[in-house]
């Protein structure tokens, strides 16, 4: 990753960061207590030990840094796709680097013509090889607009998702208009 990359990610990380705040222990929140976005679970599977209240700053940005932007292999779609690595990082923060990858997996699916640009590809959550190939034939077919519609489609799937959320569970009714307002942002 070069120079400019890595202020992207750290520009990305700090957005999220200033967006999720300081601490939160929300009643509502199935995530329990949060530091910078950072929910207990996270930050005991990252193994740290110590109070919610106190998780250090930088440890948060690490974990956005290997959980949510290396690990799923962001910067390989930042490579072909900025925005929509952007989009998928935000997405992933929010519901998961998998859900993330999945919708970006659906919707390169619904949008190969029939498996007439690229076949369709497995839904599992996983930015691999298959995938980046699906990407870049999309991309080669759709042209620049084609990250435009990825985005679009991707939104859909997670504001789509949101809503469920709200519906299947009236307590994240809390969250709701926050989830869906910082998809303007």
């Amino acid at each position: 990753m070069g120079q400019g990359d890595e202020a992207r990610v750290d520009a990305l990380i700090a957005q999220v960061i200033a967006r999720e705040g300081n601490y939160s222990d929300h009643p509502a929140d199935r995530g329990g207590a949060t530091r910078f976005g950072i929910t207990e679970a996270v930050a005991r599977a990252d193994g740290y030990a110590g109070p919610m209240r106190r998780l250090p700053l930088a440890r948060a940005e690490a974990i956005y840094r290997q959980r949510y932007w290396a690990a799923p292999g962001l910067d390989r779609v930042a490579a072909r796709a900025p925005r929509l690595a952007e989009e998928l990082f935000d997405t992933g923060v929010n519901m998961g680097p998998n859900v993330a990858s999945a919708f970006l997996q659906r919707a390169l699916n619904a949008l190969n013509r029939g498996a007439r640009d690229y076949p369709d590809l497995a839904v599992d959550g996983r930015i691999g090889a298959a995938t980046l190939a699906a990407l870049d034939a999309f991309l080669r077919h759709r042209g620049a607009a084609g990250e435009v519609v990825l985005l679009k489609a991707i939104e859909a799937l997670q504001g789509e998702r949101y809503l469920a959320l709200a519906e299947h569970r009236p307590a994240n009714e809390a969250f709701l208009y926050g989830w869906l307002a910082d998809r303007l942002s």
